[in-house]
């Protein structure tokens, strides 16, 4: 194989590569970590308000890696809710479902998801998820990291249930932008 055609190749394969040249390593943990089953490594477990009442536990915080990714493990608590349909504007969003089952809408196509299925979500194209089943479980990638960790964080903090007006806000607070109503199961 051609060098030209290997490097195409390899960053068709793997999106993260492509923004190498622009990540400043120098605040990169230096040093490898564990995360521990049910334990998240910054902020303890995040529990959301808003979009849904789910749990959230930062595997891999965008402090670890220069902001080049984020993994985040939900455990879902919330039949029948979800995101808004919204865009991230710089990230890619990548979802493996673990327990349970979801629908996800990415653009126009609407997918069914169950335990061992992934999808990919591109930046820029609107998406939203529902959870179907009772409970559930999905690991969240998020390339570059941006300011998801951030907006788990806010979510929480709130004392109260956000107005779809006041999500709306948060979403865009932190590089996203709500385009549309959560995914309905109807």
């Amino acid at each position: 194989m051609k060098r030209n055609q290997f490097v195409r190749t390899l960053l068709a394969a793997f999106p993260a590569t492509a923004y190498a040249s622009r990540w400043n390593f120098r605040g990169q943990n230096a040093k490898g970590f564990k995360v521990a089953a049910g334990e998240g490594r910054y902020h303890g477990h995040i529990l959301l308000k808003g979009v849904n009442a789910n749990v959230l536990d930062v595997k891999i915080s965008g402090k670890d890696t220069a902001g080049a990714l984020a993994v985040f493990e939900q455990t879902s608590r919330s039949p029948g809710r979800g995101t808004p349909l919204h865009v991230h504007l710089e990230q890619d969003e990548i979802f493996y479902v673990l327990a349970g089952e979801y629908r996800f809408r990415v653009g126009d196509d609407v997918y069914a998801l169950q335990a061992g299925d992934s999808i990919f979500l591109p930046r820029r194209v609107p998406h939203a998820w529902t959870q179907v089943s009772a409970r559930g479980k999905m690991t969240v990638l998020l390339q570059p990291a941006g300011q998801l960790e951030e907006f788990f964080v806010t979510l929480a903090s709130l004392q109260y249930e956000p107005t779809p007006d006041e999500i709306a806000r948060i979403f865009a607070d932190h590089g996203m932008q709500v385009v549309g109503p959560p995914l309905s199961l109807d």
